[in-house]
């Protein structure tokens, strides 16, 4: 009963404000997993369930907390926010497009259950805040979905509050050697995210089109085909793609297919800085004979900062004439 003692004590004098701490921080994106706190608050709530309610209420405000900056911040900066993520997340098959996949499939209510799904619980605030949805619904629906997945794990400590007390005894015979193993169980992960991160990014060095090439190119009137992948959602936000490209979506692409001949020049370019989602197509359309395609290097992004000429989508146009802004 030694680490129960000790877990009662700690929680007594800290552990709200650790419940705090750690669920804003998964909130916020570090890469610290908020659920074993929760749990540990969850068991101490058998002894004091008025304890329990006070973690809810914590971890709740934390999560609103956290996700009210990504929220301001997509609002603020719309799609660059997620370029931004995309460019640190640890996961190299961008959790940003699927997240908008997400939306686009379930709407708002993607709030709900975004913090049960790795890497959609930071993403969907600013993907929210950028398509424009209000702060009332944000935050009922986010508010929604941070009671339940708070309550979850309150709730799964509160039920295996007997597992937890044996593990804390286990790890208390240990003693120090168990925050050794803790530590480096934690930096191996995290360092194995980053070297299949780096690995990834190696693949992409080869097999790619500059844009001064792709530029040459449609300059010289060659027979070339570019292929927009980035999803609808974005596409929308951004309001700008490179001139003629074609907008594919990658669930219609058996379609996008059969209209292009085997023999001919693909480039297909996206937003993400790793061309995450462009290699992904380009792979796929090779696997059905297409061989001649390259993803563009730095996609979209780098067009634009090369100063090339862009085209604005119907939607962009509209909206600038709506509000008297010129485009770019």
């Amino acid at each position: 009963m030694l680490a129960r003692g000790r877990i009662t004590r700690f929680f007594a004098e800290y552990g709200l404000a650790a419940v705090f701490g750690f669920v804003l921080l998964e909130q916020l994106g570090a890469p610290i997993p908020a659920l074993p706190v929760l749990l540990l608050a969850g068991a101490r709530a058998i002894e004091n369930p008025i304890y329990g309610v006070h973690a809810l209420a914590v971890s709740i405000l934390a999560c609103i907390v956290g996700d009210l900056v990504w929220f301001w911040a997509g609002r603020r900066y719309g799609y660059g926010v997620l370029r931004f993520l995309c460019r640190v997340s640890l996961s190299p098959d961008s959790c940003v497009r699927q997240t908008e996949n997400v939306f686009e499939r379930r709407g708002v209510a993607t709030l709900v259950v975004a913090k049960f799904v790795p890497g959609l619980a930071t993403v969907a605030p600013p993907v929210a805040g950028a398509l424009g949805l209000s702060m009332m619904s944000f935050l009922i629906y986010n508010g929604a979905g941070a009671t339940l997945y708070c309550g979850a794990g309150l709730v799964l400590g509160l039920v295996f509050h007997g597992q937890i007390d044996w593990l804390l005894e286990r790890l208390t015979e240990i003693g120090g050697q168990a925050a050794l193993v803790v530590a480096v169980l934690l930096a191996l992960y995290v360092a194995y995210r980053w070297w299949d991160r780096w690995r990834f990014l190696k693949t992409l060095r080869t097999a790619r089109i500059s844009v001064d090439e792709l530029y040459r190119m449609m300059t010289e009137g060659e027979d070339l085909l570019v292929l927009d992948v980035r999803s609808r959602t974005h596409r929308e936000l951004d309001g700008r793609r490179i001139p003629g490209a074609r907008p594919v979506d990658i669930d219609d692409l058996e379609r996008t297919l059969a209209e292009i001949p085997r023999d001919r020049e693909v480039v297909v370019y996206c937003a993400c800085p790793n061309e995450a989602s462009a290699v992904k197509v380009a792979m796929l359309l090779r696997e059905r004979g297409i061989h001649r395609v390259r993803p563009l290097a730095g996609g979209i992004d780098a067009w634009i900062l090369a100063g090339l000429r862009i085209e604005r989508t119907r939607g962009q146009i509209a909206s600038e004439s709506a509000s008297g802004t010129p485009g770019v």
